[in-house]
């Protein structure tokens, strides 16, 4: 059995959430392949053949997989998931994209969110905004699996040693095509790669009060995230977005600011290492996951907050 798993990356860089796909890949089989798809991504796929535990690394450079088209990556992906018991992928933006696509070209059913592996055949996943967690077991014989990338720890960048192969299939759908893209620049940390993360939700009141979190988290070089409901209202983009809508983070420090809790916020930060909540409402349910609490008006206890860090 070998297991494949699609490599996210931005043509530059290894992005880090592949190393938690290929920890989680290590608990189903010893021989695993990674597949970088890009335009002149040759550097990642050099990277990705020093990571422990991969044994090949499959290059396809071309113009086609540039910005990773789910029509385009999911189509190379089937046609070369002959040699493949297991097809993994990191559950970002980017996966949930292509890979029920995979699935279906298949005609497999996927599983969806892994959070741990009980034997090659049956795995764990939240379900319920993370409330409950179901034990799921596949009949299928190839296994097409998202992973929750916060559930694994991520493999160490040396000590392997893969052969690279170029491939040459090239595969365009036709019926997609990438016109731009626009990304919210910062200097901060990346959202599920933060060691440090505060979080601003509806009780901000509007998108200008966000500066008032710039000073904690310059102090703890913290990357700054919200709620989904600051986000439909407008206050920031979506990218900033923490929740199971959003990103899925976990890390050692959360701090949330003016958030009540809903479910699906939960969802996406509840695993963090310790969780700071502060509210001005004693019942909001934040609270019921929060390592510790502040009572209080946000516009006072966040300056204050700050001056004593």
């Amino acid at each position: 059995m070998t297991a494949l798993v699609i490599s996210e990356h931005n043509n530059e860089e290894l992005k880090s959430v592949t190393l938690n796909t290929i920890s989680a890949a290590k608990e189903l089989d010893n021989d695993i392949h990674v597949l970088v798809a890009g335009k002149e991504c040759a550097g990642v796929a050099e990277t990705s053949s020093k990571i422990d535990g991969v044994t090949k690394v499959l290059l396809v450079d071309s113009a086609e997989y540039e910005h990773f088209l789910a029509e385009n990556i999911s189509t190379l992906i089937s046609k070369i998931a002959d040699d493949y018991d297991f097809i993994l992928a990191p559950t970002t933006t980017s996966g949930k994209n292509f890979m029920p696509r995979v699935a279906a070209l298949l005609d497999v059913s996927q599983i969806s969110d892994i959070s741990a592996i009980e034997s090659t055949d049956t795995f764990q996943r939240p379900i319920y905004a993370g409330n409950c967690i179901a034990t799921v077991k596949t009949t299928d014989k190839k296994k097409v699996i998202t992973v929750r990338t916060t559930a694994f720890d991520a493999a160490p960048t040396e000590g392997g040693s893969a052969d690279i192969v170029s491939l040459e299939e090239v595969h365009n759908s036709g019926i997609s095509e990438f016109i731009k893209e626009e990304l919210a620049q910062s200097d901060r940390p990346e959202l599920t790669a933060a060691d440090v993360i505060i979080s601003g939700g509806r009780g901000m009141q509007n998108g200008d009060n966000f500066s008032l979190l710039e000073g904690i988290a310059d102090k703890l070089g913290a990357a700054i995230g919200a709620s989904r409901a600051a986000v439909d209202s407008g206050f920031v983009p979506n990218d900033y977005q923490v929740g199971q809508t959003g990103k899925i983070v976990a890390p050692n420090l959360y701090i949330a600011v003016g958030i009540s809790g809903a479910i699906q916020h939960l969802a996406g930060m509840k695993d963090s290492k310790v969780i700071v909540a502060i509210n001005k409402d004693e019942d909001a349910p934040i609270f019921q996951v929060a390592d510790y609490g502040l009572v209080g008006d946000l516009f006072d206890v966040v300056p204050e907050l700050e001056s004593k860090i």
